[in-house]
């Protein structure tokens, strides 16, 4: 018997599954902090129009490093996909805040993931 293992991916935003090769990832900082967001293609364009008004009034300027220290790499989660939605509910059910966009806090998928393995 075959098996296939499917990668869904969605928006961070909206929670919307993105079909594969539309996927927007932009990363940014702000804040001094480093962000990263996958979003859809509507949504990738309606946050650089969000956006492009304070970048177009802003100085840019070099982001140093220190010597040594190279760009720390984006960690994407080990774990196989799961269906966001399923999670999101089962989470709901068994009394977990859970938000209706964006990613799944991992104290739930981590205890989705145990009752999976039981």
């Amino acid at each position: 018997m075959g098996e296939r293992t499917e990668v869904v991916k969605y928006d961070d935003l909206d929670g919307t599954d993105i079909p594969a090769g539309k996927v927007e990832t932009i990363a940014f900082e702000f804040d001094g902090k480093a962000y990263e967001i996958d979003l859809n293609k509507k949504n990738a364009a309606g946050f650089r129009r969000a956006v492009t008004p304070y970048l177009e009034a802003a100085r840019p300027r070099r982001v140093s490093r220190p010597k040594g220290h190279a760009r720390p790499k984006a960690s994407r989660p080990q774990h196989e996909p799961e269906d966001t939605k399923a999670i999101k509910a089962w989470a709901r059910e068994q009394g977990y805040e859970v938000q209706d966009r964006g990613r799944i806090p991992n104290e739930v998928r981590r205890a989705y993931e145990q009752l999976q393995q039981q």
